[in-house]
């Protein structure tokens, strides 16, 4: 009798050049909003007031940009990383138009590279995804890079094409929705005191506070988003692996230092770019998160209204930085530099913030 059931794609299935239209296309509702606020505490409040969306030309709250990045992720996730160990970074990540309550979204994607582990039994996949909506517009596109787990580790594939990932997404580049006028942006709604023009290159903000990130929502989240990775979620499978039990999505943390960091960039808009980023060590149930953020670039998009600010997010699991010494990279063994165990997430994003009102 036929076997029906599958068990995914491992490293050998997916060949560079191989295009995989997701099942499952995903209407995005306001019970799904409401449930990504209580996971994650969202407070931005173009995803939450509508009155304030339409106050800036949107014809209501908007989708939270890393909702989309969920959906439009998880999505992926039974063709390209069920059998992932880890999610290892993402590149040249761009937001598109906006995406409303309401909006179907698909997701389509390209495999781009691949590279054989020295010892034969993994492999790391770079995959380009793109999320569409109803209308064929493209809501967001990234590069990401997985390390799997081999079908057969016995047998060598060969494999050793990398792709070249730009190290910033341009600004010309960056996708300023049409029909948005920040002129009118009512700073009460954020209860935020600064504007494009206070961040400064070089400076550092601490988010103060702390969250533990607890076993059922790290679950529900992932749940939320459909992403049905094992690493997530099988316990008796994971029985003597690496780290022995379930790892925490890293999409999850990026969320939470995101959430994090309002307390300091409570105007940002929207996000327009991920640069780069590294999930640099696992997070468990249990670890208390913390982030800051440093200012890399004051961006002029030549509006009147708004520029753009590159920052650099970094997130680190059961040490406060703001009281605490928190070394962030460190040599081993063999001299080669790495990141400190505590940090848990390196981001290099690029987001959208209004000028200071014209006096």
């Amino acid at each position: 009798m036929d076997q029906k059931a599958t068990t995914g794609n491992y490293f050998e299935d997916l060949t560079v050049g191989r295009q995989m239209v997701h099942a499952t296309p995903r209407t995005i509702t306001e019970g799904d909003q409401s449930l990504y606020i209580a996971l994650t505490a969202s407070r931005y409040p173009l995803f939450c007031d509508a009155e304030f969306a339409r106050s800036l030309g949107f014809r209501r709250e908007l989708v939270n940009d890393l909702l989309v990045f969920h959906i439009v992720f998880g999505n992926s996730v039974p063709d390209i990383s069920l059998n992932a160990i880890a999610n290892l970074g993402y590149a040249d990540m761009r937001f598109g138009v906006p995406v409303y309550p309401g909006d179907t979204l698909t997701s389509v994607t390209t495999v781009l590279g691949q590279r054989e582990s020295s010892g034969g039994d993994t492999g790391v996949t770079w995959v380009r995804t793109t999320g569409l909506n109803q209308r064929g517009e493209e809501v967001l596109t990234f590069i990401r890079w997985v390390l799997m787990n081999k079908r057969d580790p016995s047998t060598a594939t060969g494999a050793n094409e990398v792709p070249e990932t730009p190290p910033v997404v341009l600004p010309d580049a960056l996708h300023v929705p049409a029909d948005l006028d920040l002129s009118r942006f009512d700073a009460k709604a954020t209860g935020g005191r600064w504007w494009w023009e206070d961040y400064e290159p070089g400076e550092r903000i601490h988010h103060v506070e702390g969250v533990a990130i607890e076993e059922a929502e790290h679950q529900m989240a992932a749940r939320l988003y459909q992403n049905t990775a094992r690493a997530h979620f099988n316990a008796y499978a994971l029985q003597g692996t690496r780290f022995g039990r379930r790892v925490v999505y890293g999409g999850h943390i990026i969320s939470m230092a995101r959430e994090l960091s309002f307390n300091g960039l409570e105007k940002v808009v929207r996000i327009l770019a991920f640069n780069a980023g590294t999930h640099s060590n696992p997070t468990f149930a249990g670890d208390t998160v913390f982030a800051w953020t440093d200012v890399l670039e004051r961006i002029d998009l030549g509006r009147q209204d708004a520029g753009a600010l590159r920052l650099r997010l970094v997130a680190v699991k059961n040490s406060d930085p703001a009281t605490e010494e928190q070394p962030f990279k460190e040599a081993d063994a063999s001299g080669r530099e790495r990141y400190h165990p505590n940090v848990v997430l390196d981001l290099d994003y690029t987001v959208l913030v209004p000028k200071a009102p014209r006096r």
